[in-house]
């Protein structure tokens, strides 16, 4: 895909955007150690479907199951409607290549304050994120170790730990994000192609019980298993958000979200498929450990559990180490602005080391709030926010996009071209759309709250800079 980085003077209503001249694709940057490495098109690509593709797939075909093999339609619609948003980033990376992505997008189209509602919606889906996948992770932990989950502490303790050392090899600097990020996806996607791939060659028809296995009608099935699947694709603007440590990143953050959303949805798709004709369908529905009862079925044995827990554990510690570093861009791309706090500026070996301690303190709080609260629930509804959290940055990106192309600004393209990016953009705000409507009523209502939280930490950050304008004026 061939992009073009021509951008116009904003509007008089619009924030100006400053783009400092990109190094060349072999220099780190400027004031960069040799820690500091800008991300090639295949780092670009595992940070996509590395954070795409956390711990959630080994439990989808079960989850999915008792809808028939109806669900599989719902999943090649989604996919669909990821790879028209992938398309769009795309798009908008190639008009605007820096770090902060949806951030930078709304800013750059609606100003300030949607820029701000970007930052903050994105920030709060990111460390509540975190703080669940570590808790997740805690399950297949004591699948390898049975030790970790005899008692709260030491399952609070595991949980700790897999959330600090992706944030240590983050503060280390980004030629070791993308290091582990690249070994993470490779070792995460090899059990899961083996499954995918082949478990075709052990595939049963007869194991894939009916099309439709509930009394609802094709819609109300579609509609009912994209709900469970929808958020399955959430990190498709990965490498739009870290697009300032992407090397020529107006041709390749393009490439690798649409390679990364692709490669996951190649996964996802073609690993439902083979669990659906491995396992029998009355097994499946109430399956625990729908991988592992593939990988016995394949080869027999127990010994799928043990290989399973350990992918499983490395796929979240991979989307761990890539959520911790989009954690930080967002932040700090808003600090640069003044919307942020200025602390979130700071930056170290190409990282912004605040944004990742104050991320990763947060959700080390909310982890050992779930562990000894002793409050049922609270913990499952803030993760139930992040859901809707993290469609707010889609929407106001499509949006822009919508915006660019309505009103000319940018680059300029034939009309052909502009057709065919509105119908993708119309597309791409379609499904954001869905994915709100996905979350469900009690994840909008507690997510809305939370977002209008932020209403007021922008009240001070745009007063205060305003106040430092007026003094350098």
């Amino acid at each position: 895909m061939s992009t073009t980085a021509a951008v116009n003077t904003p509007a008089v209503n619009t924030p100006a955007v400053n783009t400092p001249p990109a190094p060349g694709p072999d220099q780190p940057g400027p004031g960069s150690t040799p820690h500091a490495r800008r991300f090639g098109l295949p780092v670009a690509t595992c940070l996509v479907m590395g954070n795409i593709v956390g711990g959630g797939i080994f439990l989808l075909p079960a989850s999915v199951a008792p809808f028939g093999t109806i669900s599989l339609v719902a999943f090649g619609v989604l996919s669909l409607g990821a790879i028209a948003l992938a398309l769009v980033f795309g798009r908008l990376a190639g008009r605007l290549p820096q770090t902060g992505g949806p951030y930078v997008y709304a800013r750059a189209a609606f100003g300030d304050f949607a820029g701000f509602l970007a930052a903050w919606s994105y920030w709060i889906t990111t460390w509540v994120s975190n703080a669940a996948l570590a808790v997740a992770s805690v399950g297949y932990l004591a699948v390898l170790f049975p030790a970790v989950g005899a008692h709260k502490w030491s399952m609070c303790l595991a949980a700790l730990t897999v959330q600090w050392l992706p944030a240590l090899a983050n503060l280390a600097g980004t030629r070791y994000v993308g290091a582990v990020q690249l070994v993470a996806t490779v070792l995460k996607f090899a059990p899961l192609l083996l499954v995918a791939v082949g478990g075709l060659f052990f595939f049963d028809p007869a194991h894939l019980g009916p099309f439709r296995a509930t009394d609802q009608s094709a819609v109300g099935a579609v509609s009912a298993s994209a709900a469970i699947l929808l958020f399955s694709y959430l990190g498709v603007e990965s490498a739009a958000v870290s697009a300032g440590e992407v090397r020529d990143p107006a041709r390749n953050v393009g490439r690798a979200t649409i390679l990364g959303t692709l490669g996951a949805a190649t996964v996802y798709l073609l690993g439902t498929v083979a669990v659906f004709g491995l396992v029998a369908h009355d097994t499946l529905v109430s399956s625990a450990a729908p991988f592992t009862d593939a990988v016995n079925a394949m080869f027999g044995g127990s010994w799928g559990g043990t290989l399973v827990a350990c992918a499983a554990v490395v796929s979240m510690v991979g989307a761990l180490n890539g959520w911790t570093l989009l954690s930080a861009q967002t932040p700090y791309a808003a600090a640069k602005d003044g919307l942020f706090p200025k602390a979130f500026e700071t930056k170290r070996r190409g990282v912004p080391v605040v944004g990742v301690i104050v991320t990763v303190v947060l959700a080390s709080a909310l982890t050992v709030y779930n562990y000894t609260s002793g409050t049922q629930g609270v913990f499952e509804v803030l993760v139930l926010v992040t859901t809707f959290t993290a469609t707010v940055p889609y929407l106001l990106s499509t949006a822009a996009q919508i915006h660019f192309l309505v009103s000319g600004q940018g680059e300029r393209v034939a009309p052909g071209r502009l057709v065919r990016d509105g119908i993708l953009a119309g597309l791409a705000f379609g499904f954001s759309m869905w994915l709100v409507a996905g979350s469900g009523y009690e994840a909008v209502y507690q997510g809305v709250l939370f977002l209008f939280a932020g209403v007021l930490v922008y009240a001070v950050m745009s007063a205060r800079k305003q106040r430092a304008e007026r003094a350098g004026a």
